[in-house]
């Protein structure tokens, strides 16, 4: 079977390997779609600080299943899946806990972990998510980053009825825009990107606003009045958004990072104790969030088409890369063909 890896940073190779099987308590599947995310670009990049190389990539993918092995119970030969790419211990206290997503010890498909840009993959039945069969092989693959936004926005205080601003337009500021919204929130969204606010209107986050022309703490009066937004998530990762973000959102406000910082950020703590702000984490997600992510998807609440950006077959998986690093904001998400 094909298999793309990658050997050094920005060096990719399409190989003929042996094709998996399953073993006990494991589904064998076909993989259709894989999306990229910013993760796998700070990987191509050579800029993800916990990926060696060589490693196989692609962590957000829609698959069918080809077979089950025994053990492996409720799947069936054909069915249209996704699954959960963590690997984690069960023993350390977070596992202990429940909290399994922020595992001591966790390792990710495409990352720690081979991922599955391959044509077939052996995947535990304990990862499996199966999929509505009226969903597209690209809405499949957006599951994932979809559930990274459902869990975003239950690391918030209940938002039906709050103002919200959410600072990034990208794929995963849209989906957590998108999710908050569902939520009945009042949302915000803002982006240096012009091309990335049309994506947002046509998604139906209709309060747009460019940081480059517009403060947020104006943005917000403009939308919200004096009652400004209660309730920010920060999905760029740099300190001109978190700083922004600490400045506009009203006391008492809860502030979640979502972004990836490759840069540690100056913050403005005493502004933070003052005003009794929350700044909490997030990471990844839990079943429960992917199971939110395909009825919010399922229900049109997650609007997905116009985040479908450009496709490339397994043989291109450069090109792809090639494309996000030219096209820069002009993109939303890019799919691998298999």
């Amino acid at each position: 079977m094909k298999q793309a890896i990658m050997v050094a940073p920005g060096e990719i190779q399409i190989r003929q390997v042996s094709a998996p099987s399953a073993q006990a308590g494991e589904v064998l599947l076909r993989i259709r779609r894989i999306g990229v995310c910013g993760s796998d670009i700070h990987v191509y990049h050579g800029k993800h600080p916990y990926t060696s190389y060589p490693v196989v990539q692609g962590h957000e993918f829609s698959a069918t299943v080809e077979s089950v092995a025994e053990g492996a119970t409720g799947i069936g030969p054909g069915m249209k899946v996704t699954a959960m790419p963590q690997i984690t211990c069960g023993t350390c206290p977070p596992c202990r806990r429940g909290d399994w997503h922020i595992c001591d010890k966790l390792r990710v498909w495409g990352f720690q972990a081979p991922g599955v840009a391959q044509e077939l993959f052996a995947a535990p039945a304990s990862s499996i998510v199966p999929l509505p069969e009226t969903f597209s092989l690209e809405q499949g693959a957006l599951v994932e980053p979809a559930a990274v936004a459902a869990h975003a926005v239950s690391r918030a205080p209940n938002l039906a009825g709050r103002n919200v601003a959410v600072l990034g337009a990208g794929p995963i500021g849209n989906l957590v825009a998108q999710a908050a919204r569902a939520q009945g929130a009042g949302v915000l969204i803002t982006d240096l990107s012009e091309h990335r606010l049309e994506i947002a209107r046509r998604c139906g986050l209709t309060q747009t606003s460019n940081p480059a022309t517009e403060t947020l703490d104006a943005a917000a009066g403009r939308f919200f009045g004096d009652a400004g937004f209660q309730c920010a998530f920060e999905c760029v990762g740099v300190e001109a958004t978190i700083t922004a973000a600490i400045q506009a959102i009203r006391k008492g406000g809860t502030i979640v990072v979502v972004g990836v910082f490759g840069q540690k950020p100056r913050v403005d703590l005493g502004l933070v104790q003052d005003r009794e702000l929350n700044v909490r984490g997030t990471l990844m997600y839990r079943r429960d969030d992917y199971e939110r992510a395909i009825e919010l998807i399922a229900s049109g609440a997650i609007a997905t088409a116009p985040l479908e950006s450009m496709h490339f077959p397994l043989e291109q998986y450069k090109a792809g890369y090639e494309f996000i690093d030219a096209q820069r904001d002009k993109i939303m998400k890019v799919f691998i063909d298999l």
